[in-house]
């Protein structure tokens, strides 16, 4: 083992000591977790250089993995950690020196409950046909979320799984189901190109890690209208920001077709923050819009303004919106009030709910 291998894995040791979600590796600071949310530097740690930094990287890669990283400046890849957990690393330059991240990817997948999530959500596990979003920033646990519901259909149903992801997260063990897991650069040449091969692979859900592109979203919405259930995530904030960004990464003749489709196919947008807490750790907000008749009907006419009010009075529907969620958690005490109103998208409508 060499002197960087050692000390990435006393990092990584740390790291999963403290229940950091990230290890920040950047030249001229110290190695950096992010915990709950915060990031806390490694004060007992000397600062790196930018030697430590490329050597650290180095460690991590193949020989054509470095390579290809030289070339292109930046690559995802995953790494695994004895038999402690998975990393997906992100690999780049800034002012010429490497730096790095490393997402920790726990072995066991959480369950929907271990999640704080609604239970509303199993809702979608139980359908056979239909399209799946799960939104909201980058690092607030869409992927997770993604893993529990997939992992949910693998315990209870005996179907064919195909996931696209770029890299591989959590790995799934077949229970009754059969999971087949593609990686993009690795078994793949893009989520496009894997999605349409999925076609001839006798899938009945799919999951795309990141919906990228209008060929890709496209391949998605068609894969759900005939007859499969897919799930994929977006970076959006809300469900109707979310079908805008649908219909505005297609040109505008096409856009009338693709809101009919959707409203066709579309199960649901689930949106999500991660809230701290105030004792500590994270728990999750949510807005959760389900494709009632009421809802198909606004996507295909374009009234997508109204959307959010349709998901404020349909509760008994299992659709909640996220000040609702945000108001409630404040009532449990689980969140300030000052995070409440900072995750808000309206915070004048849920100071009202909160008092």
């Amino acid at each position: 083992m060499n002197n960087y291998t050692k000390k990435l894995e006393e990092l990584l040791e740390i790291m999963i000591r403290q229940q950091a979600s990230d290890l920040h590796v950047s030249a001229g600071r110290p190695p950096t977790l992010r915990v709950s949310g915060r990031l806390v530097p490694l004060l007992k740690k000397k600062k790196l250089s930018a030697k430590d930094t490329k050597d650290l990287a180095q460690s991590m890669m193949s020989a054509e993995e470095f390579e290809k990283f030289l070339e292109r400046k930046e690559i995802d890849f995953s790494y695994h950690f004895k038999d402690k957990a998975r990393f997906r690393v992100n690999v780049f330059f800034q002012r010429e020196n490497v730096s790095c991240v490393l997402r920790l990817i726990p072995y066991k997948i959480p369950t929907i409950e271990e999640l704080n999530l609604p239970q509303s959500l199993y809702e979608f596990t139980k359908v056979s046909q239909g399209f799946v979003l799960i939104t909201g920033p980058s690092s607030h646990g869409k992927s997770t979320t993604l893993a529990s519901l997939i992992n949910e259909i693998n315990h209870t149903k005996a179907v064919h799984i195909i996931t696209i992801e770029d890299p591989i997260e959590y790995i799934f063990k077949d229970d009754r189901s059969i999971v087949d897991q593609r990686e993009v650069n690795r078994d793949t040449f893009s989520f496009a190109a894997a999605l349409r091969s999925t076609f001839r692979q006798d899938p009945d859900v799919i999951m795309v890690g990141e919906l990228r592109d209008s060929e890709t979203m496209a391949t998605a919405i068609t894969a759900a209208e005939t007859g499969h259930l897919v799930f994929a995530t977006l970076h959006t904030n809300s469900a109707a920001q979310t079908i805008h960004r649908i219909v505005d990464t297609f040109p505008p003749e096409q856009q009338q077709q693709v809101r009919a489709q959707l409203s066709g196919s579309l199960l649901g947008v689930v949106s999500q923050r991660l809230i701290p807490r105030i004792k500590g750790g994270l728990i999750p907000a949510t807005e959760i819009m389900m494709c009632t008749p009421a809802v198909a009907n606004l996507i295909r006419e374009n009234k997508i303004h109204e959307l959010p009010l349709v998901i404020q009075t349909s509760a008994e529907k299992g659709m909640i919106s996220l000040n609702r969620s945000l108001a409630a958690l404040v009532k449990q005490r689980e969140i300030s009030p000052e995070n409440a109103l900072n995750y808000s998208l309206s915070p004048t409508e849920l100071k009202t709910l909160i008092r």
